[in-house]
Order: C-alpha cells, then sequence, then structure tokens
C-alpha cells in the first residue's frame, strides 16, 4: 500500500480557540486543531488521520500545515497521525492501514473467521478473564449475543461445499468467496470471510478471551481461548500544561501539570 510514515517526525498539533481575549489567550476552545509536521518526503502529499480517522489532505507537496478538526475529551487522548502519499492517491481513504492498536490501547480487538462450517443461525458469545488469568464463562462480556450470518444468503449450501455438511439450498449470493475476503487467513475461498469485534474499555492488565458458539437451539460448542493481551490505556489528558522553570546550564526544563478532578 503506497503510504509512509518514514521521514515524517516532529508532529504538533495546537488546539485553535474561537476568541482571544485581551491577555492574548483564548476564551473559547473550538473543535479544530492546527496541526504542523516535518516530513523529508519530495513530491508527495500528506494526508492527517485523526483517532484513525482521514481528516484533511494536503494541496501542495511542500505543505507542512493543516487545520483539522478533533474530538473534545477531556477523558482519552486524542491521536494524530500524519502519512505521505502519491499525488495520485491523495483522495484515498487509508484507514485501515493507518489505524494503529495505539489508538484504540484500552480495547481488545479480536477477528473471527467464518468458517461455512458455523450453523446458519448460530451466535457467538466472548468471555473474558477480567485480569485473573481465568476466563469466567458465567457472565459473557458481550451484551447480547453476536449473529454468525447478517443473513442466510451469506451461508453456502447444497452444491457449494461438502454434501451433508451445511445447509441444504442455501446458495452463498452474498457470501465473500475468492478476491472478496481476507486471503491467506483462512480457508481458499468462501472460508476466507472474517468479522471483528472491539471490547468495550478495559483498564490497565493482561486479559485473555474466550470464545463460544451457539446453535439455533442454544447449544454451545467448545470455547476457543486467545492468549493474554496487554491493555495500556492511553493518559489522560492534562487540564494545565505550563513552563515552570528552565535551567538553561543544567539544560533542563521543568514543567507544571495541572490534574483534572
Amino acid at each position: 500500500m503506497p503510504l509512509w510514515r518514514e521521514e515524517i517526525e516532529d508532529v504538533r498539533s495546537i488546539i485553535l480557540p474561537d476568541a482571544v481575549a485581551g491577555d492574548g489567550g483564548g476564551t473559547v476552545f473550538s473543535r479544530t486543531a492546527s496541526v504542523r509536521w516535518r516530513s523529508r518526503r519530495q513530491g508527495m502529499l500528506h494526508q492527517v488521520y485523526v483517532n484513525g480517522c482521514l481528516a484533511g489532505t494536503t494541496v501542495d507537496p511542500a505543505q507542512r500545515h493543516l487545520v483539522v478538526s478533533v474530538p473534545s475529551s477531556f477523558k482519552l487522548a486524542v491521536c494524530v497521525e500524519v502519512v505521505a502519499v502519491e499525488p495520485s492517491e491523495a483522495h484515498i481513504d487509508f484507514a485501515p492501514a493507518v489505524f494503529s492498536s495505539s489508538l484504540c490501547r484500552s480495547r481488545a480487538k479480536l477477528t473471527l473467521l467464518r468458517s461455512q462450517t458455523l450453523p446458519t443461525a448460530g451466535t457467538a458469545n466472548i468471555y473474558c478473564d477480567h485480569g485473573t488469568g481465568t476466563i469466567d464463562y458465567g457472565a459473557p462480556l458481550t451484551r447480547a449475543t453476536i449473529p454468525l450470518w447478517s443473513c442466510w444468503q451469506d451461508k453456502a449450501g447444497f452444491g457449494m461445499t461438502r454434501f451433508g455438511t451445511s445447509d441444504f439450498g442455501h446458495d452463498a449470493a452474498a457470501a465473500i468467496g475468492f478476491g472478496k475476503g481476507t486471503f491467506g487467513r483462512g480457508e481458499f475461498g468462501l472460508d476466507a470471510d472474517s468479522t471483528e469485534w472491539i471490547s468495550p474499555a478495559l483498564p490497565l492488565g493482561a486479559y485473555r478471551f474466550g470464545v463460544k458458539v451457539l446453535n439455533s437451539r442454544g447449544n454451545e460448542g467448545p470455547a476457543s481461548e486467545t492468549p493474554a493481551m496487554a491493555i495500556v490505556p492511553a493518559a489522560t489528558p492534562a487540564a494545565g500544561l505550563d513552563i515552570a522553570a528552565y535551567d538553561k546550564q543544567a539544560g533542563e526544563l521543568t514543567l507544571r501539570i495541572e490534574d483534572r478532578e
């Protein structure tokens, strides 16, 4: 995928005020920010992503500044990323490739392969160990069971799979197949389809997850478990950040950080 993060550095984001008071300070902060960066990529345009979503694209190869919209949140840090792209592809949203685990460090993402052997009306429950090391199968982490198939046409049947091992008559008219799924991550063809689930926000710790599939009668199959995943939430943004002191001789800068209550 033709995008580059290398040779892009010193990315800075400054919230823009709606108005300026008599002392020069901002009175009301808006939902826009000025993003500046340094880049040694020549002849390329740059895209700015905010929390994994495309927020804006430069129009000149020499441009190193862009004003973008940002969410106003005092609970989670806002992640701003800048990538370089070819001018001919500057209109393409590369969010799936740019999105990194650092954007949802307080959440876990599970990718489930949708094999054609899964039941038509099947659902799945996801369980968690809540950081204890032992998965609690008595209380699902999911608020409701996850449907494995959004519609019956997704599922292959007679003529599309081994006879007697699937659902008779379903033609997989809407199924993901060769060239449409996640190639190389499942069985060849129809079984290359996958679905993803993202957990609610979790506190700092290591977590293990288990998945159980239920058929139409509510009978659960054996559990599939994940190894431990480290969850490291982003720091809560500070209410204020000022320079308290600077020692030129020692080369030390002291910052004053005001926490939010």
